[in-house]
């Protein structure tokens, strides 16, 4: 499965979509929090740094293009300083504002956040201040955005509604731009508002409410699967969705489409900030269904994204790179280390991808000492990623006789990959690993001191890939060969009854 979930992320492709929403400018205004005020019982923030970012719709917009999509924006934005940012922002990652209305009677919806620093670390939330108006907007202003809407929709293969009830996604105009995407063949997805009321999303693709928003919904709460999946065949029935995905948190995703009903599993995360990982999900569920994803791919991979985000502070994005980061150490922890030369040569290159240094050694590795360990620590300091060639039991025979090897490949690949030092092995048959160092072209070729006046089987091949050999200093007297005769001079415990 994780070979098909990294086929899919490489190959996303750039698929437009319309994101229609409530655009925000995100605040934060980092200050150290050192000593409380004579003037009343509150911290003094002696501010240090202040960030934007593109926040509600136009973080939907930063998600898609970080994921290689191009987001075609349109919303209300005031005539402000606010305003510039979030534009000049959405220029820098490319995405196509001509459909914004900007407008006097309303400011850009901000929300200031203010973090206190104590010791210039351990970031808190202190206070949030919002500046926005929810007011409707006026029939010209419907008339302006549904037109553009028009225009626009031919342009995108999908359309994201981002609905914060701000006042842009009233239930008329809601109703029509879903009409008009029906019409036109294309799907459209939901992250709904928290009033409760999904009337105006009826006809839409798909929704994606969290929990809460999902008990608001439909009037109970979304205590375990049961009651998940009877919330989602409600909205579903009652919008006349063709799917539903409720967030679930540590949880996962509930999805609801056509004959798949199931709590899609996600992985536990030490969780930082919730904010703005509605964004990412929506931002990848259109992404991969516009790439012609199914739904239940849709939802695995946005159950990453998601996940990756949370563990971040504030509203953030999550790139393909760290998509197939994550992936590829979670098969790695599920899996195991132990790797067939063409599933290995696969996963090294997504990480070739992040630019991470691959690092090759070999050996029998039979009874293990002090002097492995500290190769293999050497070998570790030496890149990111380390893979193990391991000598097969009758590879072992071959070059050490008919007694060795002592444990054979499985006990010994096990021992191996509870080491935190390597990263994959991958057990070979042949006397010498040269085939598999030319299907893993490692940066580097590490082998001990020993070999240096034997020639290190592989280094001209590597040296001519621009790779480079590096012999690793040895633990003076430690060898398996050595323990094994220590052993073999032990005389044998006498009977007890003898």
């Amino acid at each position: 499965m994780h070979e098909k979930l990294l086929k899919t992320v490489t190959n996303l492709g750039s698929p437009k979509v319309l994101v229609v929403g409530d655009f925000m400018l995100d605040v934060y205004i980092y200050g150290d929090a050192l000593r409380i005020s004579p003037e009343a019982p509150v911290p003094v923030l002696k501010v240090t740094e202040k960030k934007y970012n593109c926040g509600g719709a136009g973080s939907v917009a930063c998600d898609l293009a970080a994921l290689g999509a191009v987001p075609i924006c349109l919303g209300i934005i005031g005539q402000d300083k606010n305003g510039e940012i979030v534009k000049k922002m959405l220029n820098e990652i490319e995405a196509d504002i001509s459909g914004f209305l900007s407008v006097s009677d309303r400011p850009t919806i901000s929300k200031q956040r203010l973090i206190g620093l104590a010791q210039h670390r351990h970031q808190q939330q202190l206070f949030r201040m919002d500046e926005e108006c929810t007011d409707p907007l006026s029939d010209e202003q419907n008339k302006t955005i549904l037109q553009t809407y028009k225009d626009k929709l031919t342009q995108a293969d999908i359309v994201c509604l981002q609905d914060y009830n701000k006042g842009l996604l009233e239930p008329a105009l809601c109703k029509e731009m879903i009409e008009l995407a029906k019409a036109a063949n294309k799907k459209i997805l939901v992250d709904p508002s928290l009033d409760g009321d999904y009337s105006k999303y009826t006809g839409a693709t798909l929704v994606t409410p969290n929990r809460q928003e999902t008990s608001v919904a439909v009037g109970f709460d979304i205590k375990d699967e049961d009651t998940a999946a009877k919330a989602a065949k409600t909205l579903i029935e009652k919008l006349k969705l063709e799917a539903v995905v409720i967030t679930l948190d540590k949880e996962g995703a509930y999805l609801k489409a056509g004959e798949i009903s199931e709590i899609v599993p996600t992985r536990p995360r030490s969780v930082y900030d919730v904010s703005g990982a509605g964004d990412v999900v929506l931002a990848t569920l259109a992404t991969t269904l516009a790439a012609g994803c199914d739904y239940k791919m849709a939802v695995q991979l946005s159950n990453i994204t998601g996940g990756i985000e949370v563990e971040k502070f504030g509203t953030a994005t999550v790139t393909i790179e760290e998509i197939i980061n994550e992936i590829v150490s979670q098969n790695r922890d599920k899996g195991g280390k132990v790797r067939s030369s063409d599933s290995l040569v696969t996963e090294l290159g997504y990480h070739r991808r992040q630019n991470e240094t691959i690092v090759f050694t070999n050996g029998c590795f039979d009874v293990i000492h002090r002097g492995h360990i500290e190769f293999l620590q050497f070998c570790k300091s030496q890149g990111d990623i380390v893979v193990l060639g391991l000598n097969s039991d009758s590879s072992v025979k071959t070059i050490k006789g008919p007694d060795r090897p002592i444990n054979n490949q499985y006990d010994r690949a096990a021992v191996l990959a509870a080491m935190e030092t390597v990263d994959y092995i991958a057990v070979f048959d042949e006397p010498d690993p040269l085939e598999l160092i030319k299907k893993v072209k490692p940066d580097v070729l590490i082998k001990g001191q020993d070999w240096a006046d034997k020639g290190v089987v592989g280094q001209e091949f590597v040296e001519s890939c621009d790779g480079k050999v590096v012999l690793a200093p040895l633990v003076e007297g430690k060898s398996s060969t050595n323990v094994i005769e220590k052993i073999k001079k032990i005389p044998p415990k006498e009977n007890a009854d003898g």
